[in-house]
């Protein structure tokens, strides 16, 4: 497994003579993809596939977290809101406040039906499953 810090190609978190790059504040998105998400009882819940990015408001909505299979054969897809996830930079990567079997019992697709993620019914549906408020 690489992390973010190992993908960075641009010099993001990297530190030299004093001076920190923008991360982890900033982070690279292309950087953050391939990291695990664990819950707060250290359970690997999944790897980051994918972040959905609202056109509309120019912020981050989703985090596409994959679980099982193998090359994508037999992954279930989950779109977890990015306000659920915190940043773990002492292990380098993602942690989401939630069970274990309540995870894996989310609403959950697979790459060949994705849901509507602009349908606001399906996004409140979400948000709510994970704890999120409206803001």
């Amino acid at each position: 497994m690489t992390t973010y810090a190992e993908r960075d190609t641009y010099g993001i978190y990297k530190e030299e003579n004093g001076h920190k790059g923008p991360g982890p504040e900033l982070m690279g998105a292309n950087t953050l993809i391939g990291d695990h998400v664990h819950n707060v009882q250290n359970d690997h819940l999944g790897e980051i596939k994918e972040i959905m990015l609202d056109m509309r408001t120019g912020k981050v909505a989703y985090a596409v977290l994959a679980t099982g299979g193998i090359f994508t054969i037999g992954e279930k897809l989950f779109a977890v809101p990015w306000s659920a996830l915190k940043l773990d930079t002492v292990n380098k990567r993602f942690v989401l406040d939630i069970l274990k079997d309540r995870f894996e019992n989310a609403p959950g697709f697979d790459s060949n039906n994705w849901p509507d993620m602009a349908n606001q019914s399906w996004s409140a549906g979400i948000r709510t499953y994970y704890g999120i408020s409206d803001h």
